[in-house]
């Protein structure tokens, strides 16, 4: 079967392209602004893509169109399709329906931390020889590709969104799944785009809970008010709480963290990663793989040889004493744990942080007013504020921001964000590059620009 993918370049559509010729399909698709690493594993993986979404592509006559939820009507590509009677589906339906059918699925949802979860879970399989199908929103440097499918293997890893699915279905992708084993890692106010406030996402929630058996298992993170009224809404499943003392939780002293199981200590995380929010990860990761049989220790020493997700806190380059990191972070609760892990790990260096507020919700400046909070770890913020069209800023950085005071710079061109940046950065410090895009390449010319300044 032949499937041409409209916006192939997400990591999810990326990723299910992977997974679609895996399991036999030939696969091509087509996006706008396609950018690494999505761009760089298709290109690796021989899948060819056309940039933009040309009506003429209809001449490539696939079975069958899946339509990415970055597609929304006046598309002219869709336009076409609608209008030709030519058939098309959902990249999750097709996924449920073709894939997810037979496997174990093992779902990981929240409003952060998906990604890095995910990979946590599907290293900690591979690494217990169980070999593991998954699609993840990020490519972990130890499983090699963000999406995995072999048909053989009946574990499958998804990073379970709460998004919705398309133009023409505005169920949540994660109920797409039929999952087995649930993961709620945490939930909080976003997707400003599409829902009005957090009790609508909330909803979503428990419908993802009303598809998950009987004989299935939810690992709920403790502490999380929005996920409890999720479940008090009605859960049909056994539940393991995950992060207070009666259960799985972690002990630090000093640098030291220490995975408890009620009393009893299971093993020393000793990791490159950063941060409380990291350690959360890791728990609800462990707590997850004993559901397939997989013991703490093994999850344990998985994990201690984890090495993290690009673009989490991904170290682009050192140039002069100076350590440029790219992070996908781009919601203001995310924003600040990432800053607080590298301040408890660089303890007084200097951070500069650069903030592309590129996501819908932060476009549309929903949750801008918390961004001064979240900025509060870093010594220096640089805000983009360019971009046109759908790409424009909704709100004024200046004005909403204005308590940064002096430690704040706002810029609307990139090339000259580039040259304020670098022109501030000196040895020793650590430059925290935050967006869930391709920034214009911002993070190669702040390398380039570093290494040729005397």
């Amino acid at each position: 079967m032949h499937l041409h993918i409209l916006g192939i370049g997400g990591t999810f559509m990326g990723s299910l392209a992977l997974i679609a010729r895996a399991a036999g399909h030939r696969v091509t698709g087509c996006d706008e602004a396609v950018y690494p690493p999505m761009s760089t594993q298709l290109v690796e993986q021989g899948i060819d893509f056309i940039e933009g979404y040309d009506a003429d592509q209809l001449a490539l006559k696939p079975d069958l169109f899946v339509i990415g939820n970055v597609i929304s009507r006046g598309n002219a590509l869709m336009e076409a399709i609608l209008n030709e009677g030519a058939p098309y589906t959902s990249g999750p339906q097709w996924l449920g329906e073709h894939i997810l059918t037979g496997q174990h699925v093992l779902a990981v949802a929240g409003t952060h931390g998906k990604t890095t979860t995910s990979a946590m879970l599907a290293w900690i399989l591979q690494c217990a020889q169980h070999a593991p199908n998954f699609l993840i929103g990020g490519i972990a440097p130890g499983l090699g590709l963000s999406a995995r499918y072999e048909p053989t293997s009946k574990l499958f890893v998804i990073e379970a969104d709460e998004y919705d699915t398309a133009f023409f279905d505005k169920r949540s992708k994660f109920v797409h799944y039929h999952a087995n084993t649930a993961v709620l890692n945490n939930l909080e106010y976003d997707h400003a785009d599409i829902f009005p406030d957090l009790a609508a996402i909330e909803t979503q929630f428990h419908h993802l809970l009303r598809t998950v058996p009987s004989h299935g298992h939810i690992i709920l993170t403790a502490g999380e008010p929005a996920l409890d009224r999720v479940i008090e809404r009605g859960c049909w499943s056994p539940v393991t709480r995950v992060g207070d003392s009666s259960g799985w939780h972690i002990q630090t002293q000093g640098a030291q963290a220490v995975v408890h199981i009620g009393p009893a200590p299971v093993g020393e995380l000793s990791w490159r990663m950063t941060g409380q929010h990291n350690l959360k990860n890791a728990l609800v990761a462990m707590a997850a793989a004993q559901q397939v049989g997989i013991t703490p220790a093994q999850a344990l020493a998985a994990l201690n040889q984890f090495s993290g997700v690009k673009r989490r806190m991904e170290v682009r380059g050192i140039i002069n004493g100076i350590t440029v990191y790219d992070d996908f972070a781009h919601h203001p609760t995310a924003i600040a744990t990432t800053l607080q892990g590298l301040r408890q790990q660089i303890g007084q260096a200097r951070i500069i942080a650069v903030l592309e507020p590129r996501s819908n919700t932060m476009k549309l400046g929903a949750m801008a007013a918390k961004l001064p909070q979240a900025l509060q770890a870093a010594d220096q913020t640089f805000c983009f504020a360019g971009g046109q069209g759908k790409q424009s800023l909704g709100w004024n950085p200046n004005e909403v921001m204005q308590a940064l005071g002096d430690t704040l710079s706002v810029e609307q061109d990139i090339d000259a964000l580039v040259t304020q940046v670098a022109a501030a950065a000196r040895a020793g410090d650590h430059v925290v590059i935050m967006s869930n895009g391709g920034f214009g390449g911002f993070h190669d010319k702040l390398l380039a620009r570093l290494e040729a300044r005397p």
